[in-house]
Formats: structure tokens, sequence, C-alpha cells
């Protein structure tokens, strides 16, 4: 549906036209109706950020065993992650899939954005570290597409974390957000350009400061890039602009069959992942 930005502007001037941006990139809420079964999970809440919590299933693998955060995308939900559980916990890694605030059962805050889906990662990640069946030593972070973006983010200053696997990340979130201006049929300028401006100053970060094509450059840990060769959300040449601005040999770039929200088909090739995370941890 093309949005009629003419109308807020002459309705109420720049206080409106905020309050649409914001209800027009707010996240969907969708719950998650599925659970891990067949696996040995717990329900958990997980102090964040803003004195909220994040809703969440812990599946522990065995005593001291390396763990991962599991971050899905925007307006996903841990169930939408469920796919990697089983496979993933059968190579014996612990695991945690959350809801980032705004998402799931977790809960709302005033705004969703990637920092605060890093934020979120970085509770995680602090949460596992206290349970006594987790090698607080051996903690990695999976994310898909705004998750991933924060996976590299949390990655690029947190040095706690010894493994990050991307899936379907953007290279940055200015391109990104320019694909939903033109698929808004908003013209960038001069409306797009105020709204990247004022969605910047909003979630408190430069674009140019969190795009995974900049923080990659400031991790350090084995990190893979997994992209969809048919993804038509992101560009599989994003994945590339990303691996390309690289600083460490440590990151891989791995390309396979599939689309954006099927991870890249990395389910059925999951031993790649279990491979990649084996030497990570190693």
């Amino acid at each position: 549906m093309t949005w009629l930005w003419g109308i807020p502007l002459l309705a109420g001037g720049v206080g409106t036209l905020n309050f649409f941006i914001r209800r027009g990139l707010a996240a969907p809420r969708i719950v998650e109706m599925e659970r891990p079964e067949g696996l040995p999970w717990l329900e958990v809440k997980v102090p964040t950020a803003n004195d909220k919590n994040l809703y969440g299933w812990f599946i522990p693998a065995g005593a001291r065993r390396p763990a991962l955060v599991v971050m899905h995308g925007w307006g996903g939900n841990a169930g939408m992650m469920l796919p990697l559980a089983a496979p993933l916990h059968a190579a014996g890694y612990s695991l945690l899939l959350v809801d980032a605030r705004c998402h799931g059962q977790s809960d709302d805050d005033s705004f969703a954005s990637l920092p605060r889906f890093a934020e979120d990662i970085e509770a995680a990640l602090v949460w596992l570290a206290g349970r006594p069946e987790v090698d607080p030593l051996a903690l990695g972070v999976i994310g898909h597409s705004v998750g991933a973006g924060a996976a590299l983010l949390a990655a690029s200053r947190q040095p706690s974390i010894r493994a990050v696997v991307s899936l379907a990340a953007f290279a940055h979130p200015a391109a990104m957000m320019r694909r939903w201006l033109a698929g808004m049929h908003i013209p960038f300028w001069p409306l797009g350009a105020y709204i990247l401006a004022y969605v910047q100053r909003v979630i408190g970060h430069r674009f140019d400061d969190i795009a995974p094509c900049a923080t990659i450059a400031r991790i350090g840990c084995p990190t893979l890039i997994v992209h969809g060769l048919a993804d038509d959300t992101v560009p599989v040449a994003e994945s590339r602009q990303i691996y390309a601005a690289r600083t460490s040999d440590a990151v891989e770039l791995l390309l396979v069959p599939g689309s954006h929200d099927d991870y890249g088909d990395l389910v059925a090739q999951v031993g790649l992942l279990s491979s990649f995370l084996d030497r990570a941890f190693r």
C-alpha cells in the first residue's frame, strides 16, 4: 500500500510525520505457536536493557558444553529459528533461542532496532554464562537478517564471543531502508532522506557505525557469513560486500542455495555449520 505522506505534513506537521514514520517502521509482533518438541527445553526469562525481559527457550546439551544464542530477524520470533535447533543440539551445542524486545513473547519497549537486538544478544550471553550446564568460555551467536547484523555488532564489542554465524545479513542499514522506501513508493528526496535521518536520531546510532560492512572489520573471532543465492530480500552481493570489508582471516563466506527466509537452505547443510563451529571452539 502506498502511504499518503503529504497528509501527515498538512494535518500536523513534523510531529505527526514522525508518528507515522515510527508506526510504519514498527516490527510486527508474531507470537510463536510451536515449541522445541523432542528436545530437553526450558521456558526462560532473560533480563535485558531498560529493565525488560526476553522470552526464550534454553536447550541444554550436557555439562559444560559450548552454547549459542540464536536470534531471529525483524518481525520474527524464536519459533522461526527452530529448524536449526535439533541438528545443532545433536551436534553437542546448548542453545538459547530468544525473542528480541517488541517481538514474540518478550517485553515491549519504546522501539526495536538493530542496536537493541545486539543489547538483547549480549544480555542472553550473560544469562548463558551463568548457567552451570554451559562453558562460559565457549559462547557464540547465530543471527538471521537484522539478528545477524546485531550478532556482528555484538561481536565487534564483546571479545568473549568465540564464534558468529551471520545468516542473510544486509551490508548497510541505509541500503536496506532505501529498498523499503522504493517498495513503498516513497521518494528518497526529501522525504526518504528525512526518514533515514530521523531513524538514526531515534535509535541513537549512525548507520555507518552499526553497519555489518563496518562492524566486520572490528571482529577477531571466527565468523561465518552465510547467504542464499536466491535471496531477493537482501541481494547476495551484500554478503560479498561484508566479506570484502573483513580484517581477519577467521572470517569465512558460505554461499548456498535458498532464499532469505529459509536461511539459505542451511538446515539441509547443517554439517557445514557444525564443522565451522567445531573449528571455532576447538
